[in-house]
C-alpha cells in the first residue's frame, strides 16, 4: 500500500511538472505554437510520455486554467478582509492581481487571459462558475468604492476596465524593470481613483 501511495504522488508531481513547463510554453508561444513534442522535452520526458498524464494537449491546456484558478481564487479571497476601508481593500485586491498575473513564474492567468478560445465550449462552461466567482469579489470592492464616494455609478463597467487595464499589463510589464509590483499597484490606484476625484 506504501508503494502505492508513493508512486501515485511522483506521478501527481509529473503530472504537477507539465502542467508548470506547458503553462510557461502556452504564454511564451501561444497554445497553438507550443507542441507536444516542447512540453514533453520541457520535463525531460519522451514525446509521447504526457499522454500517460493527459489524454490531449487540449486537457493540459484546462490543467493550466484550472491552476490558475485555483491559485487567483485561493490568494483574493485571502486579501478579502471585512471592515476595510473600501480604497485600501480595493489596492489589496490590485496588488494581488498584479502579483496573479505579473510575478516570474505565475503563468497560469495570463495563458487563461491570451488562450481562452483556444478552450472548447464545454471546458468554458465548466471554468466559468469559477470566474464568475472572482469577478463577483471585484464586482463587490468596486461597488464599496462607489457607495464610499470613490467611483461613478456604473461600476460594472469600472470593474470592466480596471481589471481590462492590469490584464493588459502582462503584454508589457517587464519583471525586474521598471516600476516593483508595489508601485505599480500604488499607480493603479491613483489613477483608477483619480477619475473620480
Amino acid at each position: 500500500m506504501a508503494r502505492v501511495l508513493k508512486e501515485a504522488k511522483h506521478d501527481d508531481g509529473r503530472r504537477g511538472d507539465i502542467v508548470r513547463a506547458a503553462a510557461k510554453l502556452f504564454r511564451d508561444k501561444g497554445y497553438d505554437g507550443a507542441s507536444m513534442r516542447a512540453i514533453a522535452n520541457a520535463v525531460g520526458m519522451q514525446c509521447g510520455s504526457p499522454f500517460y498524464h493527459f489524454a490531449s494537449k487540449q486537457d493540459i491546456l484546462v490543467a493550466v486554467v484550472e491552476e490558475g484558478l485555483r491559485q487567483g481564487l485561493e490568494k483574493t479571497r485571502a486579501v478579502v478582509k471585512p471592515g476595510l476601508a473600501a480604497d485600501v481593500q480595493f489596492r489589496a485586491l490590485v496588488r494581488v492581481h498584479l502579483s496573479i498575473i505579473l510575478e516570474d513564474g505565475n503563468d497560469f492567468i495570463p495563458v487563461m487571459l491570451y488562450n481562452w478560445r483556444c478552450l472548447d465550449e464545454n471546458h468554458q462552461r465548466r471554468l466559468i462558475a469559477t470566474k464568475d466567482e472572482y469577478d463577483a469579489i471585484w464586482q463587490n470592492a468596486v461597488n464599496n468604492l462607489h457607495e464610499a464616494g470613490f467611483l461613478g455609478s456604473d461600476t460594472k463597467f469600472a470593474r470592466l476596465m480596471v481589471l481590462g487595464a492590469m490584464n493588459f499589463m502582462v503584454t508589457w510589464y517587464k519583471p525586474k524593470k521598471g516600476d516593483n509590483l508595489d508601485t505599480l499597484a500604488d499607480k493603479v490606484v491613483a489613477f483608477f481613483l483619480s477619475q473620480h476625484a
